[in-house]
């Protein structure tokens, strides 16, 4: 099921479109409680003092944009306030928001996050495979950009795909440390003179991995400084609607371009791996129930150990009585037993895993 058909203000939410204005008033002027995640690359407020040169003295295309200049860390403190009371107001109580920042920033969101009730969950490092070098050479070079991922209150039950992320990571739990390489090459855009159409575009592999870690197809997710529209394309790619925000007209007209021509993946391919927890539970007995198994039909261990199924839906051998699980650890003698993939049945002259069984149950719950 889709969020156009979840409730009726999620009919009332301009999904798929780059709205225009000023994001915290078009943030606003939306129905609360009505996105499921937020993505926000706020203005990093760099403070750059002059020129930036390489050292064969060639300028560094820095980011001096209007939009990154403010008064005083007081004017930006506000501002951020603002926007995040507005972002706030929109997530649904499960939504969660992640911010990207810089070391020029990212303490100061952290703490006006915390300051509005939003829920820490964790701090990513994104590590740049091919970062920019330091020119001058007084300084580290900055290798990195950290994200926070907040739920909008403690109790709230966030998107978490783990299972889908540790295999996206072969089979090992993801970090908190992300390398990926920053945007460049053919994925960087230009605009009409040849020039980057923006100082600082995201990777679609960062988004990509932060919407398929928290986010689920049909999920609405906001993005209020859409820029050029990372985002709004890569959604579109994995079968979640998007809402983009972006005042600046150059901008919003690449990123309208850029989205027409990506392609939605095949929705047989947008589902991700479930963590175990979230499946249906089914008890043994429910298999006895139905007829699936029969009362004094015999289940079979690895070592070729027979069981007898009871009518309540526990086992018995050799005078030794409980649930699959416990009678498969006491023969094992261990102090647990996944009963599901220990125990098998017979059927045609072969033995088959009872969980095929369960599985054949989760998936007519699943409709």
């Amino acid at each position: 099921m889709t969020n156009k058909s979840k409730g009726s203000e999620a009919m009332q939410l301009p999904l798929n479109t780059i709205m225009s204005g000023d994001c915290i008033d078009v943030m606003n002027s939306l129905p609360e409680a009505s996105v499921d995640l937020i993505f926000a690359d706020p203005p990093y407020n760099l403070q750059l003092k002059g020129n930036l040169h390489r050292p064969d003295n060639s300028m560094v295309d820095a980011v001096d944009n209007d939009w990154d200049q403010f008064d005083s860390f007081r004017a930006y403190d506000e501002f951020t306030k603002a926007w995040l009371a507005a972002a706030r107001r929109l997530l649904k109580p499960n939504g969660a928001i992640w911010v990207i920042g810089s070391y020029h920033n990212i303490f100061r969101v952290g703490a006006e996050l915390q300051n509005q009730g939003y829920w820490l969950l964790n701090d990513v490092v994104w590590r740049k495979s091919n970062p920019m070098p330091n020119f001058r050479g007084k300084r580290l070079t900055n290798a990195h950009e950290t994200m926070i991922w907040a739920s909008k209150s403690e109790g709230g039950k966030y998107t978490f795909n783990y299972e889908a992320l540790k295999s996206m990571n072969e089979g090992v739990q993801m970090r908190s440390d992300w390398v990926l390489p920053i945007c460049n090459g053919h994925e960087r855009i230009k605009n009409e003179r040849g020039d980057k159409a923006h100082p600082t575009q995201k990777p679609e592999s960062l988004l990509h991995r932060v919407l398929v870690a928290t986010t689920n197809p049909g999920d609405v997710v906001l993005d209020p400084f859409f820029g050029t529209g990372t985002t709004g394309a890569v959604a579109k790619k994995l079968g979640r609607d998007f809402i983009g925000i972006e005042r600046e007209a150059d901008y919003r007209a690449v990123a309208a371009e850029r989205i027409k021509s990506v392609r939605r993946y095949d929705r047989s391919t947008l589902e991700v791996t479930q963590s175990k927890r979230a499946e249906p539970r089914v008890p043994f007995g429910q298999l006895v129930e139905r007829g699936l198994l029969n009362p004094g039909e015999e289940l079979v261990s690895p070592r070729g150990k027979i069981a007898k199924i009871r009518a309540d839906g526990s086992l018995v051998i050799s005078g030794t009585k409980g649930s699959i699980h416990q009678v498969g650890a006491k023969l094992e003698g261990a102090p647990s037993c996944n009963g599901w993939t220990y125990w098998h049945f017979r059927r045609d002259g072969k033995t088959v895993p009872i969980d095929m069984l369960r599985q054949q149950i989760r998936s007519e719950m699943r409709g």
